[in-house]
């Protein structure tokens, strides 16, 4: 897209937010859905509510940008400098956010659903009231100083519970111990470093004579019956959610839909 045509659909825009309170002014709405932005000079605009679907923002300035209440799902953002942006309310829902740098950004109540966080820079990020559940690569965002940023464990935070997971096909009934190491990243599969098996029964529900069974991911890691099992590289990370570590969920559907 052309500067000049940007900045005409900028002007209208801006004509659009302001017809809120002065009924003479024509304007509008910022309708840039797909468009290519690529490398683009947006610093300071105001873009608050704007459609901004599936736009190709790769590296794009978006220095104190007001993307309040914008629509930015599917949006590609990749390595875009958005400090001190305006991200509240905006809806991130698979947006691609890797190696983008948000610091100071203000993103409370943003849909980040299924967004790619790969090397984000989140520090001094407000998080208030996110909504992070599936965001993906969290793990590798800087997160240092990040504000009002708290997602619960998808598991229980202290003492023993029931987990299961599929290996082999089968599904394996796991006791995490109390004093398992245990975490969440934002989806629903949990990781512990210790667990006791207590079953293993074909996915409906069938009783087996099975006395062990291996891991989908080594077969050196095997679940015996009746027996502790631990995986002594267990990544403290929570966010790396496929790192090291005995994967399991909360509820026997989930392993078998897994």
């Amino acid at each position: 897209m052309e500067q000049i045509e940007l900045n005409m659909i900028l002007k209208k825009h801006n004509d659009w937010l302001r017809t809120r309170f002065d009924e003479n002014v024509v304007g509008e709405e910022a309708n840039l859905q797909r468009a290519n932005l690529y490398g683009v000079d947006l610093q300071g605009a105001d873009l608050q509510r704007a459609n901004l679907y599936g736009v190709d923002l790769q590296g794009a300035d978006l220095r104190e940008v007001n993307l309040y209440e914008a629509n930015l799902q599917e949006a590609d953002l990749y390595e875009a400098n958005l400090q001190g942006a305006n991200l509240q309310r905006a809806d991130l829902q698979g947006a691609d956010l890797q190696g983008a740098d948000l610091q100071g950004a203000d993103l409370q109540f943003a849909g980040l659903e299924y967004t790619y966080l790969q090397g984000t820079d989140l520090r001094e990020v407000d998080l208030y009231g996110a909504r992070l559940q599936n965001a993906r690569n969290l793990g590798s965002a800087n997160l240092q100083y990040t504000r009002n940023f708290y997602l619960p464990l998808t598991c229980p935070e202290k003492g023993s519970f029931t987990g299961f997971k599929c290996a082999g096909g089968y599904i394996v009934e796991l006791e995490i111990l109390a004093d398992a190491r245990r975490s969440s990243a934002t989806g629903r599969k949990c990781r512990c470093d210790k667990a006791k098996v207590l079953s293993i029964t074909k996915k409906n529900g069938m009783k087996t004579t099975l006395k062990q069974i291996k891991s989908n991911y080594s077969s050196d890691f095997i679940y015996k019956l009746g027996e502790i099992v631990e995986e002594p590289s267990y990544d403290t990370n929570r966010f790396n959610e496929c790192a090291s570590g005995i994967h399991f969920f909360i509820t026997r559907e989930e392993a078998v839909n897994y």
